[in-house]
């Protein structure tokens, strides 16, 4: 009983009073931060402001001009909907109605407000009321548009790490997207299947380049990481083309080439959709070899045929599989590109390729403006 009388006090019941609207802000902020719940709050604020504001510029119009009036209206485009924002808007034409007969007509001296107050004023707020409009249609809130951006990016990250493989091989894979953005059109994904006796590893070039190929990029990764290894090998080719052709993309297609390693024996295949031939480094004799596989852009038509070709890999051999964009330019061929590629990789023979794959973007297609990826694959001696 006296437990209970305590707690039935009136600082008790304040304090929990106290506690309860705590709890209530915070996890309404936390939802609206989310995206997920009322911008009341942010309204609530905003229509603070307008009276503060409105309150010194009448007290010195010189230092506070009426044209402050624009700060929590541009504030509330970015933070309200479109419904919040017309209440948010007619406490401000209030605001300055009061601000205009309070200071008197704008031709008795400077610091008043004039037509041009209102016409920026209202210009700012139909900016906002488009910005607010226009995130209403999307259904995503400014707050979380580059939380989402961040983790698209980080999807294609992910699908793209490569498998671990067993001792005495070495992979790496580097990607550069085009102009420095974080959104990229090329792309791979890997597995290993058949009890982790063989690496299947994709490489695929996207059309376009950059943020607008990225869209692309991420549900093709998706759709191809859930083909490999559920077909077989000469299956996946034929099945991602026909997934592109079934979306019906005015920008449809793109180019592929299909690994499939054997890591206990180095024979592997090589399937290839319209992609540049992947490079081998004979250890035994030094030279670089082109490994070209024939078969059409993967979008373009049905019913297309990937011709395979075989290949080794011996110890110390090195296998590059590598986008138009680390080879092919503007101001030269391809077959200059893949020279200049071999030439930069021979630098790495001696250190066994160790970290060679960022560096090997970095010598042959640095301001490249176009998307670039390598995937490498040596076999330790």
């Amino acid at each position: 009983m006296a437990r209970r009388a305590g707690a039935d006090t009136y600082p008790a019941r304040l304090r929990k009073s106290a506690h309860r609207v705590r709890s209530t802000l915070r996890r309404s902020g936390v939802d609206y931060f989310r995206g997920d719940g009322s911008d009341w709050i942010a309204l609530a604020g905003l229509l603070l402001v307008i009276p503060v504001i409105t309150c010194v510029t009448l007290a010195d119009p010189v230092w506070c001009a009426p044209t402050m009036l624009v700060l929590p209206i541009v504030a509330g485009g970015l933070l309200l909907r479109p419904a919040s924002l017309l209440g948010l808007y007619a406490t401000a034409a209030a605001a300055l109605i009061v601000e205009s007969i309070w200071l008197g007509p704008y031709e008795n001296g400077p610091a008043r407000v004039t037509p041009g107050t209102v016409l920026t004023v209202a210009a700012c707020g139909l900016l906002g009321l488009i910005l607010a409009q226009f995130r209403a249609r999307v259904g995503v809130p400014w707050r979380r548009g580059g939380t989402m951006l961040f983790d698209l990016r980080e999807r294609i990250r992910v699908q793209s790490a490569l498998p671990r493989l067993p001792q005495g091989w070495h992979r790496e894979m580097a990607l550069r997207p085009a102009g420095g953005q974080s959104f990229s059109g090329d792309f791979v994904v890997a597995a290993r299947t058949h009890g982790g006796r063989t690496l299947e590893a994709v490489l695929t070039d996207v059309s376009g380049k950059g943020m607008d190929a990225g869209s692309r990029a991420l549900l093709l990764s998706g759709a191809f990481g859930g083909l490999l290894g559920s077909l077989p090998p000469h299956g996946f080719l034929p099945a991602a083309n026909g997934y592109l052709l079934r979306q019906d993309w005015d920008e449809g297609f793109a180019t592929s080439i299909h690994l499939v390693l054997d890591l206990e024996t180095g024979d592997y295949e090589l399937l290839s959709a319209g992609h540049p031939p992947a490079l081998q480094l004979h250890a035994g004799s030094g030279q670089w070899e082109e490994m070209a596989a024939e078969g059409p852009l993967l979008g373009v038509y049905d019913g297309a045929e990937f011709d395979p070709v075989k290949g080794h890999l011996a110890p110390g051999d090195v296998l590059m599989l590598f986008t138009d964009g680390l080879v092919e330019a503007s101001d030269r061929d391809i077959a200059e590109g893949i020279d200049r590629l071999t030439g930069e990789a021979d630098r790495y023979v001696a250190t066994g390729f160790e970290g060679a794959a960022w560096h090997l973007i970095e010598a042959c297609a640095k301001d490249v403006n176009d998307d670039r990826a390598l995937l490498l694959l040596s076999r330790k001696s």
